[in-house]
């Protein structure tokens, strides 16, 4: 029979001793962070069974039991069993106890002395040796700089890199960033010119901003478009010490106009995507750039490339959140069981990995935006950002303006330069709604990006290249619009790559219920009211309602029975309907796809309650037996 304790852990605590574990001779002991161990461990840094202390040979042992975080022994790692002695110092995780045989034997220790009150404060300090004081190196884009360029030591070329990486995290544009590199350039190099480019997809590059210390020199000239592209090819900075000397640059007219004596542009990078250059120049022989200016500039652009890479981010999920908060507050994912449903799901599992443009068809609320998202959270773009926009909301000029964007001045009330849709959608996807109501004349410059060429924005000169995929959508019938002349043929072929057709709900009435059920789950957590669900009677109602505005008026139809429901149940009393109701239409505009059983059900259905469920009627109607008929309601499970 065991012994009543031959040894002890005793939890270490910082300056005392915590709780106390008797260990009984031939008793095995697991501690770990799963409650189920004899001796718990409250230790994040411990595995759920970590270690087990065992009685063998007289003796107690220790042994890990494969953690994560290993355990120690005098802050020795155990690679095997040890045999425990006296006072050992034993940690699992930062969980620390003492081996005793007998509590006797526990050191004596000093209490703790407690927070010390009387501190005598010797020297105090607002600024560090670090970084150079903010007066002469500050780098906020309004910072100035100094007038006359010199070379820096590594000491002040350090405190500059530190200054830019705290100040970058606080940049909100691309252009803030680029301001701040410009002024540490312009402490750290004798540069007298240097710019900041943007490249969007490695293509042309596009000015971010500029600084000269010549106030007097107002005109950019890009460096050798041979330089940028050796640089964006090989991402690699380069530096030309004596311009004059090279013979691939002194005989070209971008360089002769720049009348540089040297010159050094380095690549901002992140995840090896190039993001944009950095050039910079000196026209002075006696200030000629150097090696340790080439290592600053490139440790500069490496840093603005991360925070440029930030920024972007944070821009792709500033316009999901608007994207999400502009929806009609309806979760994504698409809700039914229908054929109709499930050829549409289909559809867009094999369409959304590729790159094929997509054109969506159906009546107005059936779900069409709905369907778009679903294109783009299917695919590969779907970190990227979904933008929307409905083209009959706007006018022709408005469109083109919310398209493609406009430069400041470029129309009256046209105050700041505006970043368009497209723009805003880079690496995403952009959805067109009722891309029939567009204009013919923002057609073609749709069609012109549609076939990969570049567009400008409103009252800009700057060619832009953008990567988005287009998903547009209507509830006009296009190949009339097409033979009327208001909507071009080619773009029409263009858009319909791949086409998805979205029935109207009233051909789908089984995912009436689902839906129904959807939107009261969504709406009573919304508006935090306890109800019980739908009556049988509220249900039949709507199932029996032909619905003209599709999923939408469903949807405002259970909203507003939530909102106004009286009792617990939502009652047949609680769900208006449209008095416009004309009753069922035929659709031949759009193709719903129905089994044969699906017709049957449908059929037979609305033909009993037509007769109010009088089945020798229904048989006679239906041209069947009347024992036929019910075998038919009893396979499909109708009920009254």
């Amino acid at each position: 029979m065991a012994d009543a304790a031959s040894g002890y852990l005793v939890a270490r605590l910082d300056g005392s001793y915590g709780d106390v574990h008797p260990l009984a001779a031939e008793a095995r002991y697991t501690l770990g962070r799963a409650p189920t161990n004899r001796i718990p461990l409250r230790d994040d840094m411990c595995s759920r069974e970590h270690a087990e202390v065992y009685w063998f040979n007289n003796a107690w042992h220790v042994r890990d039991l494969k953690s994560l975080n290993g355990t120690f022994v005098n802050e020795e790692k155990l690679a095997r069993e040890r045999k425990l002695h006296a006072e050992d110092q034993v940690r699992f995780g930062n969980s620390r106890f003492l081996f005793l045989h007998d509590l006797t034997d526990l050191p004596t220790h000093q209490p703790d002395p407690g927070p010390v009150t009387d501190i005598t404060i010797k020297t105090r300090l607002d600024d560090t040796k670090y970084i150079s004081p903010k007066k002469s190196v500050g780098l906020a884009p309004t910072a100035e700089f100094p007038a006359k360029a010199r070379h820096v030591s590594q000491d002040e070329a350090v405190a500059l890199l530190f200054r830019l990486a705290t100040d970058t995290a606080t940049a909100a544009t691309p252009t803030e960033l680029a301001e701040m590199a410009l002024n540490t350039l312009f402490h750290g190099t004798t540069a007298e010119v240097a710019a900041v480019l943007a490249v969007p997809g490695g293509r042309d590059s596009e000015l971010i901003a500029y600084r000269t210390r010549n106030a007097s020199q107002k005109t950019y000239h890009k460096v050798s478009s041979f330089v940028s592209h050796e640089v964006a090819k090989t991402q690699q900075a380069v530096l030309a010490e004596d311009v004059a000397a090279e013979k691939k640059l002194k005989d070209r007219d971008s360089v002769s106009e720049l009348k540089a004596a040297s010159l050094i542009c380095a690549p901002v990078a992140a995840d090896d995507e190039l993001l944009g250059l950095i050039h910079i120049y000196s026209t002075t022989a006696s200030r000629r750039l150097n090696a340790d200016d080439l290592e600053l500039t490139l440790a500069i652009a490496r840093q603005v490339g991360i925070a440029w890479q930030r920024l972007r981010r944070e821009a792709g999920l500033t316009a999901e959140v608007k994207a999400l908060k502009d929806r009609f507050h309806l979760e994504s994912g698409l809700v039914g069981g229908s054929g109709g449903i499930k050829a549409i799901e289909t559809q867009v599992a094999r369409v959304a990995p590729t790159k094929a443009t997509v054109l969506i068809r159906g009546e107005s609320g059936v779900g069409k935006e709905l369907v778009a998202r679903a294109v783009h959270q299917s695919g590969p773009r779907k970190s990227g950002a979904f933008v929307c926009l409905n083209c009959a909301a706007l006018t022709e000029t408005l469109l083109e303006s919310e398209l493609f964007g406009h430069e400041k001045g470029s129309f009256t009330g046209a105050t700041e330069r505006l970043i368009g849709k497209f723009e805003s959608a880079d690496g995403g996807t952009i959805f067109l709604d009722e891309i029939g109501e567009m204009t013919l004349g923002t057609q073609a410059k749709l069609l012109r990006v549609l076939e990969g060429q570049p567009f400008e924005r409103v009252g800009g000169n700057t060619p832009i290249h953008v990567d988005v995929r287009v998903v547009a959508a209507t509830n006009r019938p296009l190949e009339d619009a097409v033979r009327e002349g208001t909507f071009r043929k080619d773009l029409f072929f263009r858009l319909q790559v791949v086409q998805i057709d979205v029935p109207p709900l009233r051909d789908r009435p089984d995912d009436i219920p689902p839906l129904a059920l959807h939107f009261f789950q969504y709406y009573t957590r919304e508006t935090g009211r306890r109800l019980k669900g739908f009556s049988p009677a509220s249900m039949k109602k709507l199932t029996a309602y032909h619905w003209p505005g599709n999923v939408r008026e469903l949807r405002n139809a259970i909203e507003r029975a939530v909102v106004l429901c009286g009792g617990s149940t939502l009652e047949d009393s609680d769900i208006w309907l449209s008095p416009l109701e004309t009753g069922p239409r035929e659709s031949t505009d759009v193709y719903s796809p129905k089994t044969l059983d699906e017709v049957e059900k449908r059929h037979i259905e609305q033909t009993l309650t037509h007769t109010g469920w009088n089945k020798s009627q229904s048989a006679d109607i239906l041209g069947i037996e009347r024992s036929t008929l019910d075998r038919k309601i009893k396979s499909y499970g109708l009920k009254k």
